[in-house]
Order: C-alpha cells, then structure tokens, then sequence
C-alpha cells in the first residue's frame, strides 16, 4: 500500500528546515573540511534519536540508521552531499556567507538541511514501515574523486547492507517545487584532462628556428572536436571542451611550452572508454607530427548515474501524489557530473531533482555562479518525496 503523503508534516517542520540551510549557508566548507557541518548533523541526528550514528566515514562523511517498526526488510539509503565552494558570494542576504571565499553555491546546504528533516519525519512514522532507513551525508560532492567513493570504501553501505538508494539535488532552472525524474542514464561521465606541450622557444620574428607550442596547442584543440563530430554516434552523446589554455607572456616570444585543460562528458562507458584512449592520443600525434612532444594527464572523475527502473517509478509515483501530475516531469539528460553515481553502480538508485527556482524573488542564478540562491519553499516536495518514497519502497519490499 502506498504511503499517504507526508506533505503536511513537511510544511509544519519548515521553518526549521530553512534555519538549519541557513545556519550551513552561512558557514560553508570545502571538500573534506566539512568538520563543524558533520558535527552539527551529528548533533541534530542525536537530537532526533536516530540509531547506530557514525562519523568520520570517508573523511568527515555521517551516516545514522532509521529501523521501522512493522519488522525486518530492505535498507534504503537516502544521501545528502555537504561541501561548499572556493567562490565569493554575491547574495545579499541575512544568511550570507560568513566565510570570505566559500559559499554554497550548487545547494548541498539545502541538501543536507532537507535530509535532516526527512530524518525527522521518519522517526515519527517508524510505526509505518518495515527494514530500515539509512541516512548519509557525504562530504566532497564537488572535487573528484570525491566523497561518495571514500564513504563506500569506508562500508558505508554495509552494517547493515544497504538494497537500494535515493539522491536529491536542487535545480535552479525549475520552478520551486517541480519534481524531475530519468530512468536510465541520469548524468555525465565526467574526466579531465591537462597536457603540457613541450616545443622549442625562441624569438617570435624567426618561427622557423623554434617549435611553436601554442601553434601545437590550437591545431590540437580544433582536432579534439573530430572525437564527437566524426567518432561519436549522434544517438549516443559527448562533449569535448578546452577551457585553459596557459602560454607565454611576452609579445615577441615564441615559449618553450603551452599547457593546455579541459573536461570530457560522455554518456555510455564505452565512449568514455574510448575518450581516455583517442583524447591523448591525438595530443601525441600532433604534437610529435610539428616537431613538438606532449605530456598528457587524464584525471578520470564521475561516472554517469544510472537510475534503476523500478527504484525511479517508486519515486515518480510518490511525486505525482506529492506535487501532482502537472509538476512532475521527466527530466532531459544533462552532461553534469555528479559522484552519487558511485552509488548507483553499487545499488539500485534514482537521483531525482526538486525545483528551487523564484523569478519573481530574482532567485534565478544557476548552480555556481556568486549570486546563486534558492527559493527555500521548494524544500517541502522535495523532502516529502524522498521520505515517501523510502517508505514505499520498504513497504513494498
């Protein structure tokens, strides 16, 4: 049977919700330095009497479990990501960072804030499901390789093993309160990549004297878009961006080197496979055809997150009885990288998204930009959505 909807008790407990994102936004820390955000969910976990709470899990990751009264059954896992930005925060506001260079910029304040009051609703409707709930919140969403992989090395999802696992991300180009789910591919594998290409300086009026690395550098960056144009299948999805290009720094110099960065998406792990072997290659191969050599670093990062089936049914149907059908959509695949993706490939998942955008309020800024913000009433669907599903999950199972 269904779980009648929690969207009642979700809007009684809001307020605290919104001080508990404020009181992160306001105090915000990087990937692995998320030490006072831990201990204040810590606190809050222990408050609410939730069991078996452990930290330092992959670093500064928490997890605490939620045992349902109607007997033994599946353990379902619900994440939160915790980390700031290095960004200077724009927004004006009561809540503005207090800490000169970071700032939730992406929404993990708001993730964490919205799993701590699903925790909350969940203790008090133990009474009406079987198995066992385990809440994680998970440091380093924002830098690979990430928390989430730490956290699963750590045993995150043993003691006791965990059968399946719900995410949430905020999305600021979604009004506040929509729901958006995807079956199958939910996001972008995600790698980069540096190379440091190694010419022979010399003056700029006698290029014939020297090996242009710049010259290497751009008819590189024009060849990498052949990786997508005429390699990839157009049914299937890759993007290829250079996005530093670092030489030199005078006007009649030819440098010794230029290095150059950039970021791989691809969708299927075949084409993320074959981007880790062409992306260098093609490096070396011009590099060593004008004179020059290249010195290629791939640094793989997120995988793409795989949203099982049935798990993203459970959670659109909750949506649907939560937001109602005309606020539930499927949502378009995005080349966004996102290590939740970790645990899709370990456990049945669905990563879902939950609208926090407010034209009217100028609450339109995307994710990562100083001015970011959201719309904080938007938190109620969201949070009833992932403790429904959770519940209908363990019931059903």
């Amino acid at each position: 049977m269904a779980t009648a909807t929690l969207k009642p008790e979700f809007d009684e407990i809001l307020p605290g919700v919104v001080a508990d994102r404020r009181h992160f936004h306001e105090h915000p820390e990087l990937a692995f330095e998320e030490i006072e955000t831990a201990a204040y969910v810590t606190a809050r976990l222990q408050e609410l009497g939730v069991e078996n709470i452990k930290t330092g899990v992959g670093g500064t990751g928490v997890t605490g479990i939620i045992r349902g009264e109607c007997g033994d059954g599946n353990v379902v896992m619900l994440r939160a990501d915790m980390d700031a930005l290095p960004i200077l925060e724009e927004v004006q506001a009561d809540y503005t960072s207090k800490i000169d260079g970071k700032m939730h910029a992406c929404g993990h304040d708001a993730h964490t804030a919205m799993l701590l009051g699903v925790a909350r609703i969940l203790m008090q409707h133990k009474a009406d499901f079987k198995g066992a709930v385990k809440v994680l919140f998970q440091p380093a969403e924002e830098v690979p390789p990430g928390g989430a992989q730490a956290m699963i090395k750590d045993g995150a999802l043993q003691d006791p093993q965990v059968d399946a696992a719900i995410g949430l991300h905020v999305a600021a180009d979604s009004p506040a309160g929509r729901i958006s789910w995807r079956v199958g591919p939910g996001s972008a594998g995600s790698d980069r990549f540096r190379v440091v290409i190694k010419g022979r300086g010399g003056h700029a009026a006698r290029p014939q004297a020297a090996v242009d690395p710049v010259v290497i550098a751009a008819q590189t960056i024009m060849a990498l878009q052949t990786l997508v144009a005429r390699e990839t299948d157009p049914m299937d999805g890759a993007v290829v961006s250079t996005t530093a290009v670092i030489a030199g720094d005078a006007f009649n110099v030819i440098p010794d080197t230029a290095e150059v960065r950039g970021t791989v998406r691809t969708i299927s792990p075949e084409t993320r496979e074959r981007m880790a072997k062409r992306v260098p290659e093609i490096f070396r191969g011009i590099a060593e055809t004008m004179g020059g050599e290249a010195d290629v670093t791939w640094i793989s990062g997120y995988p793409s997150i795989q949203n099982d089936a049935l798990v993203t049914e459970i959670v659109r149907d909750a949506a649907v009885r939560i937001a109602g059908e005309e606020n539930v959509v499927e949502n378009p695949l995005g080349l966004g990288g996102e290590d939740f993706s970790y645990f899709s490939l370990e456990v049945p998942s669905c990563f879902f998204y939950c609208g926090t955008r407010n034209e009217e309020r100028g609450i339109v800024w995307g994710h990562h930009h100083p001015k970011f913000d959201v719309e904080e009433e938007g938190f109620v669907n969201g949070m009833a959505v992932m403790a429904t599903a959770a519940m209908d999950y363990l019931n059903a199972n």
